[in-house]
């Protein structure tokens, strides 16, 4: 079990920030900014909240599901990869959400899927 806790710590930490790498390095070249109307503090932790629930998911659909699972992390990635690939598109075409977030958060999201995928099977399938 404290692997399991082990896991979503670390899953949280990962997908908590490579997104602030992407979206800093998107800031200084595509001009992203923060939304509007909404504070630093105020985001950071909405953000915190929503990759909070990520993580938990993320490490306990794959503890359920180990025995099939089991070295099967870059499938597990790609899985959630389309997911939040599709969530992307389909915030960049409503209101308030661009494509330049949209790429960034694709770009962030092949980044620690993968990562995080690895750590989990790693963890949880010895």
């Amino acid at each position: 079990m404290e692997n399991v806790l082990l896991s979503i710590v670390l899953v949280l930490v990962i997908i908590y920030i490579v997104p602030f790498l992407v979206y800093g390095l998107g800031s200084a070249v595509a001009g992203l900014k923060t939304p509007a109307g909404v504070s630093p503090a105020q985001f950071l932790t909405g953000v915190f909240v929503s990759k909070t629930g990520t993580a938990l998911a993320f490490v306990l659909i794959f503890y359920v599901a180990r025995s099939s699972l089991s070295g099967q992390w870059m499938l597990y990635a790609l899985i959630w990869w389309l997911m939040f690939v599709f969530d992307e598109i389909g915030q960049s075409i409503g209101p308030n959400y661009s494509w330049r977030e949209a790429v960034a958060g694709v770009i962030s999201e092949s980044i620690y899927l993968p990562l995080s995928a690895w750590l989990v099977d790693w963890l949880l399938s010895a």
